[in-house]
């Protein structure tokens, strides 16, 4: 018999919500352990350990450590796309297309100089036997890559205006985040970090986006 009021033992799977929050916790977790560690020393059982979750439990959600890599990827380019559209949203109304085209661009180089981004930058290409070689999170893929979507949106919308030339505007997009972003990114990923002052992040990025307006001949 038991006591009025004793909580009853609950039977079956967790709810929803609970196993969401579960693996929300894994990921949380992992990212960090990744992020600081690496790809490589970082294992299941470290993931379990820190987050006070059975191994059985991480697995069942996650059957490898290949797979909860990819699920913190895939929510870190989740954030970033969410944050995409508040930038985009914030300069609808500012400018024209080419300096909207601008706005966003500054942008892209920033959210690529986030810590976080540098870390698993570094991981994909350290690790690209593991996850190919456009590293994880399909970044090689640019044709079904919502994040560069909205850029060659951006890219026809200064097209239409007659603000840029004409050609794809997938080409063109492609050009600028290479333009805007290699150097930097690279340079974070080797351990620099010149591009952490606002003022020689802007002066590059002055310079960078002139390049690709006008490009270097004569």
């Amino acid at each position: 018999m038991t006591k009025t009021g004793a909580p009853k033992r609950r039977i079956g799977r967790p709810p929803k919500e609970d196993s969401a929050e579960t693996s929300s916790r894994i990921i949380d977790t992992a990212a960090q352990l990744f992020a600081a560690q690496g790809y490589a020393a970082t294992s299941m059982e470290q993931v379990a350990a820190a987050c006070n979750a059975g191994k059985d439990t991480i697995y069942r959600r996650f059957p490898s450590k290949a797979d909860l890599f990819g699920a913190v990827v895939s929510r870190l380019r989740a954030g970033v796309l969410e944050n995409l559209e508040q930038e985009i949203s914030a300069v609808a109304g500012s400018g024209d297309a080419l300096e909207r085209l601008r706005r966003v661009a500054r942008w892209f180089l920033s959210v690529n100089l986030r810590p976080e981004m540098v870390a698993f930058k570094r991981i994909a290409m350290s690790e690209a036997v593991v996850f190919g070689a456009a590293g994880a999170g399909g970044a090689g893929h640019t044709d079904n890559d919502p994040i560069m979507a909205r850029l060659v949106g951006l890219v026809r919308d200064a097209q239409r205006d007659g603000l840029l030339r004409n050609g794809a505007p997938i080409t063109i997009a492609e050009h600028l985040i290479h333009s805007i972003v290699f150097g930097p990114s690279n340079h974070a990923m080797l351990g620099g970090n010149r591009y952490d002052d606002e003022t020689v992040r802007d002066h590059y990025f002055d310079q960078a986006w002139g390049l690709f307006l006008h490009g270097v001949a004569e």
